[in-house]
């Protein structure tokens, strides 16, 4: 079993910042892409950030420039760092990782429960 547990959401200001963190912890033989979603009450979730293993990045347009996907492999966590949050980025954000228990196996989706983020004044 893999599992994901997500930290850093809570209230913020417009105009701040937040480091989301996501630990993944079991039997755990590699991780392939990590990333983040989120979703709004009443919206669609969307695909906020990915990174792969190798370290390629990429972004949702609205938060690109301000955001940054990083991960530390020793650990398995993956980190969301976003500035200049604006109120539209309310949601809540799930942390997601594709990873294998066992060597050759199949990869598989593992996903956090999410941390709720609000930003208002």
């Amino acid at each position: 079993q893999v599992q994901l547990v997500e930290s850093g959401g809570g209230l913020m200001q417009p105009g701040g910042s937040l480091r989301l963190s996501c630990a993944a912890s079991g039997r755990i033989f590699g991780i392939n892409d990590m990333g983040w979603y989120r979703q709004a009450p009443g919206k669609q979730r969307e695909l906020v950030a990915v990174i792969t293993s190798g370290g390629s990045r990429n972004y949702l347009d609205s938060v690109k420039g301000r955001s940054i996907i990083s991960r530390d492999n020793r650990k398995n966590t993956v980190y969301l760092q976003m500035d200049s949050l604006k109120p539209e980025d309310t949601a809540v954000y799930y942390c997601f990782a594709q990873a294998r228990t066992r060597s050759f196996s199949p990869w598989d989706d593992y996903w956090g429960q999410g941390t709720q983020v609000t930003v208002s004044s």
